[in-house]
């Protein structure tokens, strides 16, 4: 027969021999997973370094459209700056004589819409009083 020691002993046996194939199927799993990061990991790395690749020619191209766009800002800055320097010139020289002109031809208009006024009131003024009498 089996003493009770032998027997526990053999439990225990039993449960550390479950626990040795659980924790070994924990092990294989768990080697699994690792094997399926590092493959992740790599197609991840493969993918990326083209993609990055791609970075660095964007970003060179949009830095060679941003220095013609620099010229082409400094181009329209001087060229506002001489358009600016043309009307002030043209303000100078021609502004103050037209300004006199059209001044002068509001005051002959004023005075010929007044004189015109005028007429047309005294000959109402005397129709009426011809149609009085």
């Amino acid at each position: 027969m089996i003493s009770i020691g032998q027997l526990a002993a053999l439990i225990a046996a039993i449960g550390f021999a479950l626990l040795m194939l659980a924790l070994c199927y924990v092990v294989l799993k768990l080697a699994r997973t690792v094997d399926e990061t590092s493959k992740l990991v790599a197609g991840i790395s493969d993918k990326t370094m083209p993609l990055l690749g791609e970075v660095t020619t964007s970003v060179t191209h949009v830095n060679q459209e941003l220095v013609r766009v620099d010229a082409i800002t400094a181009n329209v800055q001087s060229m506002t700056g001489n358009v600016s320097a043309l009307t002030s010139l043209f303000a100078a020289t021609l502004g103050s004589p037209i300004i006199k002109v059209a001044a002068f031809s509001y005051g002959v208009r004023s005075v010929a819409t007044k004189r015109h006024e005028k007429d047309v009131n005294k000959r109402v003024r005397d129709e009426l009083k011809k149609g009085r009498r």
